[in-house]
């Protein structure tokens, strides 16, 4: 269905659904967006505990609670209701629509075609829980991930990083981020916070309130294999250290 979509109109939609989403919070004091934050953190409570009986008991309230909020928001409902219309409209479209055969062209011998090799990543963009690379040794990928709650864990020991720029980029709402870099490997660390604490290569900041902080080692622009990392956390801590 959204194939057949605009792309202004899909830009239309993220906007009313934005501008709804800051009129809950300014003129219904954040509406259901605190009680979504509430059960998404009795989610990771729940989850890092799930072996527990009460835990298990936490998580699926906070699952219930939450599907509850985003349900009852401004900016969802409208999403919703956008969805099922535009759904309506392509099926009366594609019923007045007649079938096309549109004959293919071989591009086999067409010069400004390339072979591309789709290479598998090593980290999934994942809703809850934790990942860490592999233990023994694997074949370095660039790291380019998002996720919302659990931990991530990246050990740089057991893999050979190219002769260039390594790239580690990882958005993350809640959890804690590792990252273990070999000496012989040079840094340059891009880090943001909401809340938490950060641990790097020997300098510790013990309360992160909404900042960035910046660090490179030495032989950065020069030398190599070289990591570049950029990291943004809502709450959470982040330890990059040597191994």
């Amino acid at each position: 269905m959204f194939h057949r979509l605009s792309t202004d109109t899909l830009n239309w939609i993220m906007i009313i659904g934005v501008i709804l989403f800051i009129i809950e919070i300014v003129f219904f004091h954040g509406g259901m967006i605190f009680s979504a934050l509430v059960c998404g953190l009795f989610i990771y409570i729940g989850w890092k505990k799930f072996y527990h009986i009460w835990g298990k008991f936490i998580f699926w309230i906070g699952i219930i609670g939450l599907v509850i909020s985003v349900l009852n928001m401004l900016a969802v409902r409208f999403l919703l209701v956008a969805g099922i219309a535009l759904f309506i409209i392509d099926y009366a479209k594609s019923k007045k629509d007649k079938d096309q055969v549109i004959p293919s062209i071989s591009t086999q011998n067409n010069p400004n075609t390339e072979a591309l090799i789709r290479v598998a990543p090593l980290f999934n963009h994942r809703v809850f829980g934790d990942q860490k690379t592999a233990e023994n040794a694997y074949y370095w990928r660039d790291i380019n991930i998002h996720g919302a709650f659990g931990d991530r864990v990246i050990d740089l020991s057991n893999t050979v990083l190219p002769d260039d720029t390594a790239i580690i980029s990882i958005r993350h709402l809640v959890g804690n981020i590792e990252i273990y870099i070999p000496y012989e490997v040079e840094v340059s660390i891009h880090h943001s916070s909401i809340f938490g604490r950060a641990h790097i290569l020997g300098e510790h900041h013990w309360n992160l309130m909404n900042q960035t902080l910046s660090y490179q080692t030495e032989g950065y622009d020069s030398a190599y294999p070289r990591v570049k990392i950029i990291t943004s956390l809502l709450s959470g801590d982040i330890e990059v250290r040597r191994i």
